[in-house]
């Protein structure tokens, strides 16, 4: 399997993806705490948080409550270029 760097995920379709993650604290379910997950993924699915929200539930104790996401693509494929060469100033 390659690793891809993140600068060529991005190239690919990823999107700086924020999840807030509301849950119940365990000893006190009736409290909710708040949890901000960031990570590179893919828009509208998602895959990324929900291999991380299939981990929270479970190995995690406090059950989820609500996530609210947001992505932003932070580059696209024509927004970046490879110049021919380098010039220097004196």
């Amino acid at each position: 399997m390659q690793v891809l760097t993140p600068i060529e995920r991005q190239l690919r379709g990823y999107r700086l993806t924020t999840a807030e993650i509301l849950y119940h604290l365990p000893d006190h379910p009736k409290l909710l705490q708040s949890f901000v997950w960031q990570e590179l993924d893919i828009a509208p699915k998602f895959p990324v948080l929900h291999g991380f929200l299939d981990f929270w539930e479970r190995e995690i104790e406090g059950r989820l409550h609500s996530v609210r996401v947001a992505a932003v693509g932070l580059i696209a494929p024509g927004a970046w270029s490879h110049i021919g060469g380098v010039w220097q100033l004196q």
